[in-house]
């Protein structure tokens, strides 16, 4: 019987109540998450130890399941780059309790009699070659499938245990993974078919059960989105002899009891895992032989003198072929398509081979001789230079694997492979040397002992090595080594004795010992020895106190090798307990010691399982063992050392020893360093993936490790910092683009992330990273710091590199992005998919609008990363293949118009095969053609006009050309195929010559030519970057970058003198002085933005006796304009005075662009949809019935935008556009309004007795507009109109007679201003953005501005109204780098701070104009900093400010290395909520108020050691606004996640309730009947995922979380009584749910298909329809209001009204329509009040009696909300015109009140009507509801109450 009820299947989830937690158990992070691709809740298990987080079933390990299904299916999806563990204990028969095991931890099949371990197994893993079973064992792949697992528990038993299987006991599943179900059948399910499937063809299969499968889009199939794994696998011979790796079809297996005859297609990504489960897991004896891959290596001829090469194919001109760094020698026959390379064998020894062009290793190119053949043809041109690339750099590391990289002797060199080729890193430049001639990918590397001679070889068939000199760069010889795989080699100290460990072609594990003595003298290389073993072998070093001497570990074994006699013998160790552990590195204790035999030392031997064994070498025996063991979880500021101890280890992956400490490189992704007793970890340094390898630099200062991420950088011991000097993808790299301003590269990888990197240094940049999708197109955008990117799921994203954040995201595409290019104007972006859509965007808007799209007209089956959109040069042209591959169409780029459709198919006659276009591009305007590279090896050049066939290269490489790219005069073509780059001069007609460069190890995915035409791009492998000789020089070009504009005519100023920098010290080196904290934390690996480099020009110092400009900066002039001040009082406008700026001769530069720099500091209006209105409603005689009582929130996104001063108390801030002045005693507010616009900073005279506040010109309604206010009465005295856009900063002088007013990025002016008359006095325009202005506090005719790489000093002089200003701009020293200047502040003279956006703070003498010291304060941008006397308080993006002693600088600038004490040291630290954007401090700066991001306002103590939170608000859009029913409290919620509690008498913040990673759209507080008791008061919310929680209010906790909906809840509401939640969600389904139980009670489903916007109930007893309850409503967005009677206690619930409300048929608004709002009428309690979007902006009254509308109002706009007053006839309306209007329905009167800067979207009366809320986005504006005769008493005391607006 208890089998019965388990047939057919059942649901064992569902069976024990998972989500109760009761009769099952979770351990660890354990949560329920949404899936996108299940579209349902899965359970998210993850954690570091998988034995720590886990769900078991059942509760304890003394109950059982009882289980009885034959098969069971799991339905999980294991977390990409992680390892998950799954143990299922199955009891049999006679009642043995089996464990079967299954993870990708595992390495190998174990058995006993009581434990089976099965690895699992993905193979679709990385891009590294994998050449053994064993290595596709690891964590789960990047792009991972949901995966339904069917194990077949009783022929598991039978097959491995011959026992009997009979019930399952318990599950256990352990981290990582995300689980849907299980599953237990005595069935065998197929997901492949259906039910109808089945019948209609009778298959004796049966089809998965709709509750097991997943979903699957309409018309696809089930294997194309996941993968079904059945193990064991239907072919009866697998678990034996036989091994088949791909089964397209198998059939079940006979069974002992009966036979199933299921034919079944597996997923074919699984097919290959589950034949190598099988080969591991078998239990017969087996063998097996791995496929090889035949590669055609070219043979190599040695010839004496110079390479020689000839034309290919029938060409007419022949040229010499150039490899790039390649060794071998090429000849081109004339009449053969290829290039032939020739192996010259010397007698029957090893192969040499001299390499006479290698001499110079920093160029690739191999010989300088010519042989020249033509045919047909009796001229010749030749293409110069010669070579015409040359290898600049190379950026990428690994490929084999990333184990390899070496010290050289003096540690000035590391050396690695990128690849195929070998790169020798200068650590202290970053120049790289390269060492070329590997035809595939290095595998290993070994230096001898003194680092002359370097070893390399590469992986393959016929495994290659190469011997190298290191001083010269020459390959010394070369020779094979009959070993397939060679993966390891080993010097000798002395260089005479080279050891490789491969594999032979039968598989097998050999060894080979060279003789390399006389290499360096011309001689062979000889072989010593060689041997065949069984072991494994992962490493191997020979002794370096023997040649003869060598030492291997591998899995279950150490062995001791030595040569004698001239052949290798083994010893291996004995282990003893340690006999089965997997080795992986091993080291020789380091010295000399007296006494003791050079055999006499001690090996120390790691493993995966995290042991070290200590193995005396000369008695062969264990001396010691220790286990690394993971810590305790611990806060990340008091993470404890690691220990030694029995327990789970951590796996090792290298080890190295020095005399001192010992380097180890861990699977967890830590390098630690050790004392050599391993007490305890004294420096550890965390990396983003597994650490591949470590090595001790010789000198024992530094640590290099290697990440199996692509990663490659060192530890500093002494400073404790690491670096980062190579960064590299970890895949194939499908596309990149080039942006030639900021000379950045952006690459796309299939490692599904895309990599932002600076040309010049070579370093990454930014990195984004996919996790289910792979970029496969990327573009930058020509003129905005945008790049936009394409990917496979169709989804294209544009990030702005300014914020390192996604922008917009389009998807319009349903396949995989093709193609995606902006044209070279930046007005349009085209992008295409494989699904054939071309779509067109208008970049002049900021979402980039689709202006069009087609169907069907792009090729559908284009390769990713192949961009088939090409734009001409001056943007009027598009072209791309398509509609076919044998089509190219031209249209017009604006439009998308056709205008030509091209057919290449038909242009060669006398071809017998179609050709198809493969990449196509545009020769310069002037020319009119198009280039195509085709199928047939050809490159056809076109007329775009006519179609017609110009000209055409045949055989241009020997595969098809895979891309094309001709240089901006047309003169010069790269080709690419397979691993070849060739650079032809274009212009020679019928007489083509032609280079050909090497050094990819792959087919080149990509070239191209730089911008600025100085380098070539190629990317495949890795990213090669060419020096392009072929390049004219270089003109020296004067570049201004600053230019004033003052004047109408020229003023002739003094004459320039030329001062040199070393007069002021400018190109000094800046002391870097770093400050030490108290407590020095481990070094943690970071990936961080660093600035785009950009050049500056330099301004000399001025004097006393006039300006002095550098004569490279001529070009700069000025511009003098009469300029008018608006002034609101009286309304006149005075010109400035002239100024007169000597600059020269020269001419006026306009700016270049807008784009806004790298610094977070820049003030960026937030986004709004919302207008201003053009009409506003004033009450009659000034009598108002609101007045605003509070604001609550701080801008957040406001730049200096709260003041402070301690002397007066005055304290004021900016929320939105109100200006907000508080008491900080009483916390009473003051609020002035006037700005239009969201204020951006303000500035408050030093007499705290003005104030200046700045907002910009919104979307150009507006206009950018400064306001100048008296603070004692609180009143604008003016409004002065000067910048465009946005005022970034403002600032006093300290005798408050000047005022100075700085533009942002776009305005990029600098005003002066008279702070008595606020007249104009000067305006200057710059070329490049400022960020910060400062005047001098001891001087205030000289101020200080901060930029781009410099820091401009100010001097003014005035004769009566003519001011002369003198200009020094001093750029910050070479050896800070490309910074940006982002905060600047005086302190005691002469000095004077900066800060950068890369966390660095530079200190200044203003005496000198000098920078004469630096130090890192921090990681990321500093933004703020404030100085008095002896300490700085520095604030940055980091969320951290900082306390300096600064007290040392003084000193140290007069005594340099002199002075006593030598830094500068951090006093206090403290971490708030968001980047610091604005403080003000006390003369002590012992406390002070700080703004951050996150809308806080912090008041700090620096002496309590205390931050208390003064203001606070959301940070993201407000949802909703509720109330208690006693009004003590108000809740608000918001899209950041948060529900927080105010005080509703002083609005401060209560309690707050955080979720992540949701947002909360919907919040109700339970009514009186229900919180009677005021200890149980409830909040009910609704958040963005469907759930609903309950929060208790007095217990400060969550009380229920439910999940009545599937998607987001737009609208709930409490009952009357409270007992019952009613909530509506997006896709119009209400849910009636008990707040008591959390089951829901009814599901309503009548506004399906619609968004709920307004749930709101009311009590009515014995209403009109004869129902005792109460009534409620339900409105939705398409207009439809639902009525209905409920009573809940009988479970009644009846509709009463259904109300659908008319809408214009062609409406005027496309998108973002008003929503529908109703509410009941509180003053007649048969009506209902509804707004929306309908024929007319109205407001409609209808009364539920009569069934029609009795009454409408006419409104202005549209209403975006509405809430109406329950203690008075009062309607309260929002509108997205960013007015707030009141109707009164008694007097019929209107008013309209303004204060907030967007659409008001909230609108809600407190209970008792006597308060206002509403709110805009963040901003809450409280407004008091006055009675009409308070408000006539205002009336009669004359009370301003209209804000103060511009006209």
């Amino acid at each position: 019987m208890a089998r019965v009820w388990q047939h057919p299947f059942l649901n064992v989830f569902k069976h024990l109540k998972v989500e109760e937690w009761k009769r099952s158990t979770k351990e660890g992070d354990v949560t329920t998450v949404m899936d996108k691709t299940l579209k349902g809740t899965v359970y998210r298990i993850r954690g570091a130890i998988p034995a720590g987080n886990f769900i078991q079933l059942p509760k304890t390990s003394t109950q059982s399941l009882g289980l009885t299904g034959r098969y069971l299916y799991l339905l999980f999806r294991p977390i990409p780059m992680k390892y998950f563990v799954v143990h299922l204990d199955v009891t049999t028969e006679d009642s043995q309790v089996i464990r079967i095991s299954f993870s990708n931890l595992f390495k190998e099949f174990k058995s006993t009699s009581t434990w089976l371990q099965f690895p699992f197994i993905y193979e679709e893993t990385t891009g590294l070659s994998k050449t053994s079973k064993t290595d596709l064992i690891g964590a789960a792949p990047r792009c991972v499938r949901w995966t339904c697992l069917q194990l077949d528990l009783q022929v598991i038993l039978m097959l491995y245990l011959n026992r009997r299987y009979s019930h399952i006991k318990s599950i256990k599943l352990c981290a990582n993974q995300l689980v849907k179900n299980i599953y237990t059948s005595d069935l065998s399910f197929d997901p492949g078919v259906t039910l109808s499937e089945v019948r209609q063809a009778k298959l004796a299969l049966n089809p998965m059960p709709r509750e097991m499968s997943f979903p699957i889009p309409k018309g696809e199939k089930w294997h194309d989105h996941y993968m079904f794994i059945r193990f064991p696998t239907d072919d009866s011979q697998m678990p034996h002899d036989s091994v088949q790796r791909c089964l397209r079809h198998t059939s079940r297996s006979q069974e002992p009891v009966q036979q199933f005859l299921q034919p079944m297609t597996d997923s074919r990504a699984i097919q290959d895992r589950v034949s190598l489960i099988q080969q591991i897991t078998s239990p017969m004896a087996w063998s097996h032989r791995a496929n090889s891959v035949q590669k055609a290596i070219p043979e190599i001829n040695a010839t004496s003198g110079d390479l020689e090469t000839s034309h290919l194919g029938d060409q007419k001109s022949c040229r010499k072929g150039v490899l790039a760094g390649g060794d071998a020698t090429v000849t081109c026959a004339a009449n053969d398509d290829g290039i032939d390379v020739y192996v010259h064998k010397l007698g029957k020894g090893s192969t040499i081979l001299e390499d006479p062009g290698l001499d110079e290793i920093a160029n690739p190119r191999m010989t300088k001789s010519e042989t020249i053949s033509t045919k047909n043809s009796s001229r010749h041109r030749c293409l110069l230079p010669d070579p015409i690339l040359k290898l600049k750099g190379v950026i990428g590391f690994g490929g084999c694997n990333t184990k390899w990289a070496l010290w050289s002797k003096d540690g000035s060199y590391l050396v690695y492979p990128c690849h195929a080729v070998i790169v020798a890193l200068i650590v202290e430049t970053g120049e790289q040397r390269f060492f070329i001639g590997h035809t595939d990918k290095v595998s290993s590397l070994a230096f001898n002992g003194n680092s002359t001679l370097l070893a390399s070889s590469q992986m393959g068939l016929l495994s290659m090595v190469r011997l190298w000199n290191f001083e010269t760069g020459k390959c010394l010889s070369i020779f094979k080594t009959q070993i397939h795989s060679l993966c390891f080699l080993s010097f000798s100290y002395s260089g005479t004795v080279l050891c490789g460990v491969g594999k032979d072609r039968h598989g097998k594990t050999m060894l080979v010992v060279w003789n390399t003595a006389s290499v360096s003298h011309g001689g062979e290389v000889t072989v010593l020895a060689k041997a065949h073993t069984d072991v494994d072998i992962q490493a191997l070093k020979i002794a370096f106190f023997d040649d003869t001497r060598m030492v291997s570990c591998g899995r279950d074994n150490i062995r001791l090798w030595r040569i004698r006699g001239g052949t290798l013998r083994s010893c291996p160790v004995n282990l003893g307990e340690y006999h089965a552990l997997e080795f992986t590195d091993l080291a020789f204790e380091e010295g000399l010691v007296a006494n003791r035999e050079p055999e006499d030392r001690t090996l120390f031997v790691c493993s995966r399982s995290g042991h070290i064994l200590e193995i005396n070498y000369k008695n062969v025996t264990i001396q010691n063992a220790r286990r690394l063991l993971p810590s305790l979880t611990q806060p990340a500021h008091r993470k404890e050392k690691q220990t030694f101890s029995s327990g789970p280890g951590i796996a090792i992956n290298s080890i190295s020893i020095s005399s001192t400490f010992c380097a180890m490189g861990s699977e967890d992704g830590y390098l630690r360093l050790w004392p050599l007793d391993f007490s305890s970890v004294f420096l550890e340094a965390e990396h983003e993936g597994a650490v591949s390898s470590v090595c001790i630099s010789p000198d024992g200062l530094r640590v290099l490790s290697t990440t199996s991420t692509g990663n490659l950088g060192f530890l500093d011991i002494q400073s404790r910092g690491y670096s980062t000097l190579v960064r590299s993808h970890a895949d194939l790299i499908l596309a990149f683009a080039v942006e030639g301003h900021r000379k950045q590269l952006a690459t796309v990888s299939q490692d599904n992330t895309i990599r932002i990197w600076d040309l010049m240094t070579m370093q990454q940049l930014y990195d984004f990273t996919t996790t289910e999708e792979t970029p496969c197109a990327i573009t930058f955008h020509p003129t905005q710091q945008v790049f936009i990117c394409g990917f496979s799921n169709g989804v294209v994203r544009s990030f702005s590199l300014v914020a390192s954040d996604l922008l917009v995201e389009y998807k319009q595409h349903r396949g995989a992005v093709t193609g995606l290019t902006v044209s070279p104007d930046g007005n349009y972006m085209y992008s295409s998919c494989s699904q054939g859509i071309l779509a067109l965007y208008n970049c002049s808007t900021p979402k980039y609008n689709v202006l069009r799209m087609l169907s069907n007209v792009v090729y559908q089956n284009a390769e990713l990363g192949t961009n088939i959109l090409v734009v001409n040069e001056d943007s009027s042209l598009l072209a791309f293949v398509g509609p076919s591959k044998y089509t190219v169409t031209i249209m017009d780029a604006s439009s998308l118009d056709e205008l030509l459709r091209i057919d290449i198919s038909i242009l060669d006659l006398e071809s017998t095969k179609l050709d198809s276009a493969l990449d196509i591009c545009f020769a310069p305007v002037s020319s009119g053609h198009l280039l195509v590279s085709t199928s047939s090896n050809k490159v056809l050049v076109l007329d775009v006009k006519t179609g017609c066939l110009i000209r055409q290269l045949s055989n241009v490489h020997q595969v098809a050309c895979s891309a094309l790219a001709l240089s901006k005069d047309g003169q010069f073509l790269l080709t690419t195929g397979d691993r070849a780059i060739k650079v032809w001069d274009f212009q020679m007609k019928f007489n083509t010559s032609f280079q050909v460069f090497i050094g990819h190890s792959e087919p080149v995915q990509g070239v191209a030519f730089t911008p600025d035409q100085q380098h070539i791009i190629s990317v495949g492998d890795a990213i090669f970057i060419w020096d392009f000789l072929a390049t004219p020089e270089k003109t020296s070009k004067s570049s201004v970058h600053w230019s004033v504009e003052s004047s109408s005519s020229p003023a002739t100023g003094p004459n320039i003198e030329k001062i040199g920098d070393a007069a002021f010290g400018i190109n000094e080196v800046p002391r870097r002085l770093i400050p030490v904290p108290s407590l020095a934390s481990p070094p943690h690996l970071d990936i961080s933005s660093m600035p785009p480099e950009r050049n500056h020009g330099v301004f000399s110092e001025s004097d006393d006796e006039g300006i002095c400009l550098k004569s490279c900066i001529a070009g700069m002039t000025q511009k003098v304009s009469e300029l008018s001040v608006e002034e609101k009082v009286d309304g006149n406008a005075s010109g400035p005075g002239k100024i007169k700026l000597d600059t020269g001769n020269g001419r006026i530069v306009e700016p270049q662009n807008n784009v806004r720099p790298d610094s977070y500091k820049h003030f960026i209006a937030r986004f709004k949809a919302s207008t201003l209105p053009k009409k506003i409603s004033f009450p009659d005689n000034n009598c108002e019935r609101l007045r605003l009582k509070a604001v609550v929130g701080y801008n957040g996104n406001g730049r200096g935008n709260m003041v402070w001063r301690p002397d007066t108390g005055f304290f004021a801030y900016t929320c939105g556009c109100v200006i907000v002045v508080e008491d900080l005693h009483s916390g009473s507010q003051q609020h002035w309004l006037g700005h239009p616009e969201e204020i951006s900073t303000l500035a408050v005279r030093h007499d705290a007795q003005v104030l200046a506040s700045a907002s910009g010109w919104g979307d150009k309604n507006s206009r950018c507009q400064i306001r100048i206010w008296d603070v004692p009465e609180g009143t604008c005295l003016k409004v002065l109109f000067h910048h465009e856009t946005e005022v970034q900063a403002m600032a006093y002088s300290q005798n408050n007679r000047l005022f100075i007013t700085l533009g942002d990025y776009s305005d990029r002016t600098i005003a002066l201003w008279n702070a008595f008359t606020y007249e104009l006095m000067s305006s200057t325009r710059f070329m490049e953005p400022v960020h910060e202005v400062a005047f001098n506090p001891f001087s205030a005719n000289e101020l200080a501005c901060v930029g781009q790489g410099a820091i401009t000093f100010w001097l003014m002089k005035q004769w009566g109204a003519d001011i002369n200003l003198q200009v020094h701009r001093v750029p910050v020293p070479e050896e800070i780098g490309p910074v940006e200047l982002t905060s600047i502040c005086y302190s005691i003279i002469p000095l004077l701070y900066s800060g950068t956006n890369t966390g660095q703070i530079c200190v200044w003498d203003i005496s000198t104009n000098r920078c004469f010291m630096t130090w890192e304060a921090d990681e990321g941008e500093i933004g703020v900093l404030l100085c008095s006397g002896n300490r700085l308080v520095s604030g940055s993006n980091t969320k951290r400010i900082r306390l300096w002693a600064v007290g040392a600088v003084q000193e140290l600038r007069l005594k340099g290395s002199g002075a006593r004490s030598s830094s500068v040291f951090m006093e206090q630290e403290m971490t708030l909520d968001g980047a610091v954007i604005s403080a003000s401090f006390d003369d002590s700066m012992d406390m002070g108020i700080v703004g951050t991001t996150a809308g806080t306002l912090w008041y700090i103590n620096w002496a309590e050691r205390t931050n208390i939170r003064l203001i606070s608000g959301h940070k993201n859009k407000v949802n909703e606004v509720t109330f208690s029913p006693t009004e003590s409290h108000c809740a608000t919620c918001g899209d950041d996640g948060s529900v927080r509690v105010w005080s509703l008498a002083s609005m401060e913040l209560v309690v707050q309730f955080q979720v992540l990673n949701q947002s909360c759209l919907c919040l109700a507080w339970s009514p009186s009947a229900h919180s009677s008791r005021s200890d149980h008061q409830q909040v009910v919310a609704g958040y963005s995922d469907g759930t609903i929680r309950v929060f208790s209010i007095s217990r400060t906790e969550m009380e229920l979380k439910i999940h009545p909906h599937p998607v987001a809840l737009t609208a709930i509401s409490f009952s009357v009584d409270g007992q019952i939640i009613i909530s509506g969600d997006k896709d119009g389904i209400v849910a009636v749910s008990s707040p008591r139980t959390g089951i829901t009670i009814r599901v309503l489903d009548d506004h399906k298909g619609s968004p709920i916007t307004v749930i709101q109930s009311k009590s009515r007893e014995y209403y009109d329809f004869g129902l005792e309850g109460e009534l409620w409503l339900a409105a939705s967005a398409d207009r439809r209001v639902s009525v209905w009677a409920s009573d809940w206690l009988r479970d009644k619930c009846e509709l009463v009204d259904w109300l659908t409300f008319p809408a214009p048929n062609n409406p005027k608004i496309a998108t973002n329509l008003p929503p529908s709002l109703a509410a009941f009428c509180p003053w007649n309690s048969s009506m209902l009040i509804y707004v929306g979007f309908g024929l007319k902006e109205e407001v409609l009254f209808y009364s539920l009696r009569q069934k029609q509308v009795v009454e409408k109002i006419p409104l202005s706009y549209f209403a975006t909300s509405l809430c109406l007053s329950p203690g008075s006839s009062l309607i309260a309306i929002g509108y997205c015109e960013r007015l707030l209007r009141l109707i009164d329905c008694m007097s019929k009167t209107e008013q309209d009140f303004v204060g907030h800067n967007d659409a008001v979207h909230l609108c809600r009366f407190t209970p008792s009507g006597k308060l206002l809320f509403t709110a805009a986005y963040n901003e809450i504006l409280v407004w008091e509801v006055l009675s009409l005769g308070a408000a006539a008493t205002r009336e009669a005391k004359n009370i301003p109450l209209r804000p103060q607006i511009a006209t």
